[in-house]
């Protein structure tokens, strides 16, 4: 694996404190202990961090001017600190210990190949029951049947955990409450292993015992790290939206809501979908029949002034699957499971790189 870092610094203090930095990020790093041996790799990494005590040397010799460089110091606004990071052609300068956080973030940033960001899908119901969470977990199991790397999130506190419809309440992993309070950089390597899987899709879950829901903060740092991982990421939302689904949704790409084909449940949705308008303007229907009264979806399309993006139909299956974890089996013939291939296919996530799957 291409190392994300390289440390050049012939100081152990610094080179220690370095590498329990790139430890922490979970970046891969060579360390250059003399000016001759950064020159040999300094072009290579995507991040250069170079100690105060290469930095005259380095200038020296005319070393090429690169992005990416850090000059990392230990004493806090030395004058000769800046004219030392001018000469190296140091974009950025970071004292320790005060800018560990800075750097940490940093090191993260240059061990996550660039390459495409993923698809974000918001589910919403229009009334209790109305089967979002179904089609979420549906359309995250299209998703990894298609081969991509999918994580699907469970943004509802009450709603029961959404791995106990794909039969995966007890595997091993964290959830929501191991997240708490979590702030800046998250890498997308580490959430993909803290994460239980099943069949492909990565579950953020939520525990059995009582759940508090997560701040924005959490829900935009866990976000912008399975963005830079992942191919499609399918965000399972509560009812009323609280300031973490609304954090979501002011990232997605395509929100969905789910309404039953019934009258009272399309009244309902009314007041969901100008609630999800607060945040977000690509809203699309999604009908879930039969209609016991033959209320056609265009219908309620056109009541609720949104785009109808599809319809599917209830699964005499359902129950049982859903009762006993084994929403899997029925993921892949129906009218649900088509459907979830064609919103996969309308979406068009790219599945990402060997480099980044290898991350």
């Amino acid at each position: 694996m291409a190392i994300a870092a390289l440390i050049a610094t012939g100081d152990p203090r610094i080179a220690d404190d370095l590498l329990r930095l790139a430890a922490a990020a979970d970046a891969d790093t060579a360390v250059a202990r003399t000016v001759e041996q950064a020159r040999a790799q300094w072009r290579r990494p995507p991040l250069v961090l170079v100690g105060a005590d290469l930095a005259d040397g380095l200038a020296a010799g005319g070393i090429a001017r690169r992005s990416g460089v850090v000059l990392v110091t230990t004493e806090t606004d030395a004058p000769e600190n800046f004219r030392a990071a001018v000469g190296v052609g140091a974009q950025d300068l970071a004292t320790l210990p005060e800018d560990e956080p800075w750097l940490v973030d940093a090191l993260a940033a240059a061990a996550e190949p660039g390459g495409g960001r993923a698809v974000t899908v918001c589910v919403a119901g229009g009334r209790g029951g109305a089967g979002a969470s179904v089609l979420a977990a549906m359309l995250s199991l299209a998703g990894a049947r298609g081969g991509l790397r999918v994580l699907l999130v469970d943004g509802d506190p009450l709603g029961g955990g959404i791995d106990l419809l794909l039969g995966q309440e007890n595997a091993p992993g964290c959830r929501w409450p191991d997240l708490a309070g979590r702030r800046g950089r998250l890498g997308a390597a580490t959430l993909r292993r803290a994460l239980p899987a099943v069949h492909g899709v990565v579950m953020l879950s939520w525990g059995r015992t009582e759940a508090e829901p997560v701040d924005a903060e959490t829900m935009r740092a866990v976000l912008d790290a399975a963005r830079r991982g992942f191919d499609l990421i399918v965000v399972d939302l509560s009812r009323r939206p609280a300031d973490a689904d609304r954090a979501a949704l002011r990232v997605a790409d395509r929100t969905l809501l789910v309404v039953p084909a019934e009258l009272r449940a399309t009244a309902a949705a009314d007041k969901v979908a100008a609630a999800l308008h607060r945040d977000t303007d690509d809203i699309g229907l999604i009908v879930r029949g039969p209609s016991p009264g033959g209320l056609p979806g265009e219908a309620m399309a056109e009541a609720l002034g949104l785009p109808l993006l599809g319809a599917f139909e209830d699964d005499r299956r359902l129950p049982a699957a859903l009762e006993h974890g084994d929403l899997v089996r029925l993921s892949r013939r129906g009218s649900l499971p088509d459907l979830c291939d064609r919103l996969i296919a309308e979406l068009r996530p790219h599945p990402v790189s060997p480099e980044v799957k290898a991350a």
